[in-house]
């Protein structure tokens, strides 16, 4: 992998693959790349059109960390990675709440962003399920400070993700538990980026009405009926915004369908 230097000091690890406009892809929460394959399989079959970025988020991998943590410091490590493309416009694709965290930056005016997609927001916008607690980010700071990151990601799997007591204890036996042990303290990093966006209220109005550039937002046709609404809800709340069901489940497509899903949002 190589790295790149934020703004604040934090060494960001990426991979980069392909020749053509720069695309950054952006995990949600838990994921990097040495998890979650995806990307890496999607930049190969954009390799001819498209240098992608796959990247270890501050905290996850061989990234480094650097505190206090604020959704600034992430869109820094994003406009870090677009400087050492060529500090030309970059497409932006994020997986759950790593979309949220493309959207707030191409919001922010930080870093030059010519199109954003992303698959699954996880909103909460009606009562489809319950909302996150109020509470929800400041438990998980708390566990993290006790040195309790297993409770922490109990507290993500059960009121985020949508899980059961019986899973956690599950996931407890498997080879996976240490790694989620490891990224535990980003967990509460994302709950940040969701901020208000699950709290079974209408999106906020003002929070990305800057964005005046094409915005792709994706749903699976067999996802959980609990991850359906969020991708209409942005859609119907940005002008710029294009809905598109894809075949998929589970919170997530395969390469072969995001890759041509991609290229085309691009290239239209």
């Amino acid at each position: 992998m190589s790295t790149v230097i934020s703004k604040d000091g934090t060494t960001i690890a990426f991979d980069a693959v392909g020749t053509g406009r720069t695309l950054i892809m952006i995990d949600g929460a838990t994921g990097y790349p040495a998890i979650n394959p995806l990307n890496a399989e999607t930049a190969k079959l954009l390799s001819d059109g498209f240098r992608t970025y796959t990247y270890d988020r501050r905290g996850r991998g061989n990234s480094t960390d650097t505190a206090p943590y604020a959704i600034e410091r992430e869109i820094e490590d994003l406009a870090a990675l677009v400087e050492d493309a060529g500090g030309g416009p970059a497409v932006l694709f994020g997986w759950s709440s790593g979309g949220v965290l493309a959207l707030d930056a191409a919001a922010s005016g930080l870093l030059p962003v010519s199109h954003v997609a992303v698959f699954e927001p996880p909103f909460v916008v009606d009562d489809v399920r319950p909302p996150l607690p109020a509470d929800y980010v400041e438990r998980l700071d708390a566990a993290n400070a006790a040195g309790d990151p297993g409770e922490a990601v109990a507290i993500f799997m059960v009121e985020a993700a949508g899980g059961t007591p019986e899973m956690v204890e599950g996931l407890k036996q498997s080879d996976f538990w240490p790694v989620m042990l490891g990224i535990a303290p980003t967990i509460a990093y994302d709950g940040r980026i969701m901020g208000t966006t699950m709290s079974g209220n209408p999106l906020p109005a003002d929070r990305w009405a800057s964005i005046d550039i094409p915005v792709l937002t994706m749903y699976g046709l067999d996802t959980w009926p609990a991850l359906k609404p969020g991708a209409p809800a942005l859609a119907e709340l940005l002008p710029t915004a294009t809905l598109k069901p894809v075949p998929g489940e589970n919170h997530a497509t395969t390469p072969e369908v995001l890759a041509p899903a991609l290229r085309d949002f691009v290239e239209a």
